[in-house]
């Protein structure tokens, strides 16, 4: 405790001064970058990642899985054609071939699943199931890193602190 109260004045003097000087310092930060290059935002990427979210965000029918293989066909067209937008932009990193690796072979497992399910007459196969769910989370995985790929910047845009 202080030997003698302080006024508010005082109190809010203090506060503004903090603030300001950490105003100061943002400005310092983001005045010592080249930030003219204009955003790089990707918008052919933008859209096929949106059309992969609503994809993803359409219902489908779980107590048959086969009413969910026609929208995870639609999605592998979709990743397919953002594959080739990381490929012309040159952003292809370790964590998204991860995850289209790991999408073909959820599409791999879910074709096979499938095959075995018409064999047994049986729509409601729980591998199947399972591998119809599997794909649905590789597609998410997938997205994920196609978000993460147009929040990063190019390679060599001039964004390196001076």
């Amino acid at each position: 405790m202080l030997p003698f109260p302080l006024s508010n004045r005082r109190a809010r003097a203090g506060t503004v001064r903090a603030t300001a000087s950490f105003a100061v310092l943002a400005a310092c930060a983001t005045a010592c970058r080249n930030d003219t290059v204009p955003a790089w935002g990707y918008p052919e990427l933008k859209a096929t990642t949106t059309s992969i979210s609503q994809a993803l965000a359409e219902p489908c029918d779980e107590t048959t899985p086969a009413s969910c293989a026609a929208g995870l066909d639609r999605l592998g067209v979709l990743a397919q054609s953002a594959f080739g937008e990381v490929l012309d932009h040159e952003l292809l990193d370790a964590g998204y071939v991860d995850a289209m690796n790991g999408a073909a072979r959820a599409k791999a497992l879910r074709v096979a699943a499938a095959r075995q399910a018409r064999v047994h007459d049986d729509p409601h196969h729980l591998p199947f199931r399972r591998a119809v769910e599997a794909e649905r989370r590789a597609y998410e995985r997938l997205l994920a890193e196609l978000r993460a790929l147009r929040s990063a910047p190019p390679p060599g845009d001039g964004l390196k602190p001076v």
